[in-house]
C-alpha cells in the first residue's frame, strides 16, 4: 500500500472517529443534559398552561420543601395545602425540559377538589440537584421519597400520583415497586413503553438523523450508560404496569406526534392493576388537558372518586 493511500484512509478513518464523536457529545446533550423552561417560552404555550404557572409561583400559601434522594441529592417541591383540613393528597409528576410549575393548570383544579398538593421538581430540574435526565428510573425512587415526606406530615394520607409525559413514565415506574398502602391510584398522561422504544421513535424525526436508527440508539446507551450511569434499557414502565397493584388511569391524545398514542394501548394492555383507558381526541402530546379539558376531567374525577373517598 503507497504511502498516499495509507494517509487518505488514515485522514477518512480520523474524520469519521471525530464525527462519531461529536454526533455522540450531541445526542448526549440533547438527550440527557437538563435544561428547565423559562418565561420567556410562555409564547409558545397554551394560556391555560402559562396560567397555571403564574398560579404556582404567586399561590399565597405555597411552601418550598426540601428531601435528599438516596444518592444524596436535594430535591426540591412546592407544597400547596387544601384551603381546608384534608387527608387527600396529590403529587404532580412533570414532564422532561421543564419544572413543577408545568403543572399548575392541574394542581388548580385538584386544589378546587380538597386536595393538597405537592408538585416536586425531578431530579435536574427546577431547584432539583442533579446532572442528568432519568426518564423515571432514578425518579422512582425519588417520587418513594415524596410519598414518605407525605405520610410523615400525615400518615393517614390518602395519596395519588398524577403525570405528565416523562413525569407519566415516572409514575408508572413508581407504581411498579412496593408502595405503601397511603397510595391508592395514579394517572399516567402520555407515557412511553420503554426508553430505547421513545429514542427510536423521537430520533427517526429528526431532519438530520443519517445514522441508522440501530446504530444511534447504541450509541446512545453507551454515552448515556458511561456518563449518567443507567442502562436505558432497564427503563421499562411496560414492565413496571405488570408488577402494580395501583389503580391506574393511562390517558393519550390521539394526535400525539411525540410519544406514539399506540404505546399507551400497549400500557394499558399490560397492566395487571385495575386499569382505565382514555384517548381524548384531537390531542397533540400532553394537550388533552387544553383540547378537551371537560372530558379529561370528568375522567380523572370519576377515577378518584373510585379510590380516594
Amino acid at each position: 500500500m503507497s504511502l498516499k493511500n495509507t494517509l487518505i484512509r488514515l485522514s477518512a478513518a480520523t474524520a469519521f472517529l471525530g464525527g462519531l464523536f461529536a454526533f455522540s457529545n450531541y445526542v448526549y446533550k440533547v438527550s440527557s443534559v437538563p435544561h428547565t423552561h423559562t418565561d420567556e417560552d410562555d409564547a409558545s404555550q397554551d394560556i391555560a398552561i402559562t396560567q397555571g404557572r403564574k398560579f404556582v409561583r404567586n399561590h399565597p400559601d405555597r411552601e418550598d420543601v426540601f428531601i435528599n434522594s438516596e444518592d444524596s441529592l436535594n430535591l426540591h417541591a412546592s407544597f400547596i395545602p387544601a384551603k381546608e383540613p384534608s387527608d387527600k393528597y396529590v403529587i404532580l409528576i412533570h414532564g422532561i425540559w421543564d419544572n413543577h410549575e408545568a403543572n399548575g393548570i392541574y394542581a388548580k383544579h385538584y386544589l378546587e377538589k380538597g386536595y393538597n398538593c405537592l408538585l416536586p421538581d425531578l431530579r435536574g430540574f427546577g431547584q432539583s440537584e442533579g446532572s442528568y435526565i432519568g426518564y423515571g428510573l432514578d425518579d422512582r425512587l425519588d417520587i418513594k421519597e415524596w410519598i414518605n415526606w407525605v405520610i410523615q406530615r400525615d400518615s393517614e394520607a390518602l395519596i395519588l400520583l398524577h403525570g405528565m409525559s416523562m413525569g407519566a413514565a415516572t409514575t408508572l415506574m413508581t407504581t411498579g415497586e412496593y408502595l405503601p398502602e397511603n397510595v391508592k391510584g395514579a394517572i399516567a398522561d402520555s407515557s412511553y413503553t420503554t426508553l430505547p422504544e421513545e429514542f427510536a421513535g423521537t430520533y427517526k424525526q429528526f431532519k438530520g438523523s443519517i445514522l441508522p436508527t440501530a446504530l444511534a440508539i447504541a450509541i446512545m446507551r453507551i454515552m448515556i450508560r458511561i456518563r449518567s450511569g443507567f442502562d436505558i434499557n432497564d427503563v421499562r414502565p411496560i414492565d413496571a404496569v405488570k408488577r402494580s397493584v395501583t389503580p391506574t388511569l393511562f390517558i393519550h391524545g390521539d394526535d400525539d406526534k411525540f410519544i406514539d398514542p399506540h404505546m399507551c394501548s400497549r400500557l394499558y394492555e399490560a397492566a395487571n392493576c385495575e386499569k382505565y383507558y382514555c384517548m381524548i381526541l384531537g390531542a397533540d402530546h400532553i394537550q388533552g388537558i387544553v383540547v378537551d379539558p371537560d372530558n379529561y376531567w370528568a375522567k380523572v374525577d370519576s377515577f378518584i372518586a373510585k379510590y380516594i373517598v
